[in-house]
């Protein structure tokens, strides 16, 4: 069977997540840069090669001062690690539409094996007659996993920012 390519539609896809501050409310971002290679041989993207990347200066979180302090050496550290990648080695079929991905995810420099779940949308013609596909990843990973370990304690008990950070990854891929 050929293979199909497939490329991000950026104007329909969001890469964001969400990280608790305060122990208690959510600050939400994204990257607004990144770019991947996606192929597979079949219509339900099972054992599909999925590589990724995102650029870490691209980071929006709608502060500029937060997104600067993200970008410094307290956390992401751009100068040395401008970018995150993940690698895919096996996207599985669950059952119905939903799915597995699981692969290499490195973010400063450390690579660690992950596992998410996928909502795998279908196949639909838009009116333009492009072939997409819509995929929802989410997932929580802890940041100090990957060398992430800034923090603040409060006064009150607990730290500033959350360990856990949540993925919610929006992807609409049109088949080239």
């Amino acid at each position: 069977m050929p293979t199909t390519k497939w490329a991000i539609d950026p104007t329909h896809s969001e890469i964001g997540f969400k990280v608790k501050h305060m122990m208690f409310t959510n600050v939400s971002g994204n990257f607004e840069k990144y770019d991947a290679t996606i192929t597979w041989e079949d219509d339900n993207f099972e054992n599909a090669a999925i590589e990724f990347s995102a650029d870490i200066n691209s980071i929006n979180t709608r502060n500029a001062d937060r997104d600067t302090h993200l970008k410094s050496a307290d956390f992401f550290d751009v100068e040395n690690y401008p970018k995150l990648f993940f690698k895919a080695s096996s996207f599985t079929k669950v059952d119905g539409e939903n799915y597995e991905l699981a692969g290499d995810l490195e973010i400063h420099g450390v690579k660690k094996f992950v596992k998410f779940p996928v909502d795998f949308s279908g196949l639909m013609t838009d009116p333009w007659g492009n072939t997409k596909a819509g995929l929802t990843i989410s997932g929580k990973i802890n940041r100090k996993d990957w060398g992430l370990n800034w923090n603040s304690a409060l006064e009150t008990g607990g730290v500033l920012v959350s360990e856990d950070v949540r993925l919610n990854i929006e992807l609409q891929l049109i088949k080239q």
